[in-house]
């Protein structure tokens, strides 16, 4: 009730053409499917995943950071950081097990073993998509973890293909077929609201001030 009366509030301030953008968007948003990033040591690269996070709807994303340190450069994500959560961890364990805390499925993505091919993957539960670095893909910590395996079925002379692509190709055809199915993917009316509260502030240049004269 006080985030509805606070969100009344704060749409004063932007448009209305804004407010219907936000409204829309969520109703494509889902947490059903997340992301992890491990130790990738490209910029471009760890910003373009997010990116494709955004556009296909996944609301949360996983970045570790345990080799190479802060892995997201906000001109290439494009802004997309502002409109995902992005969860930031230490070592690979604890993302892990954050994960299966919250129900997660981990699922490996690599082409190196006996991996279930992208067309025939099932999306039926939650799912974290586990992505590797450039040279080496993922640990042998992951790989140990992971309920199972996906790779895109590739037929020329290059193995694999670089992380951002994979995680675009993966992510349009899986929350494509998510969607077709009856699944409980869409976020819950609260993560709505909140969502809608937090966009709301961070299109508010001076919203500071504004909270400041709403609470005082």
């Amino acid at each position: 009730m006080l985030n509805q009366q606070l969100l009344d509030y704060l749409e004063e301030f932007i448009s209305e053409e804004r407010k219907e953008r936000f409204i829309k968007v969520l109703e494509e948003r889902t947490k059903f499917i997340t992301v992890a990033i491990e130790d990738v040591y490209q910029f471009h690269n760890t910003s373009a995943v997010i990116r494709s996070c955004e556009v296909f709807g996944l609301q949360t994303a996983h970045v570790i950071e345990s080799r190479f340190g802060k892995r997201l450069d906000k001109n290439i994500a494009m802004g997309a950081q502002k409109w995902v959560d992005v969860y930031r961890h230490g070592d690979t364990q604890s993302c892990i097990s954050d994960l299966r805390k919250q129900g997660y499925r981990i699922i490996a993505t690599t082409p190196h073993n006996d991996s279930c091919y992208l067309e025939e993957f099932e999306i039926e539960d939650k799912t974290a998509l586990f992505f590797g670095t450039e040279k080496e893909g993922l640990s042998a910590e992951v790989l140990r973890e992971a309920d199972g395996f996906l790779k895109i079925p590739m037929v020329g002379f290059t193995e694999s293909l670089n992380i951002s692509v994979s995680a675009a190709i993966i992510l349009q055809h899986l929350t494509t077929k998510m969607k077709k199915q009856q699944l409980p993917w869409h976020l819950s009316d609260a993560e709505k609201l909140d969502k809608r509260l937090d966009w709301t502030k961070k299109s508010i240049r001076s919203i500071d001030d504004i909270l400041s004269r709403y609470y005082g």
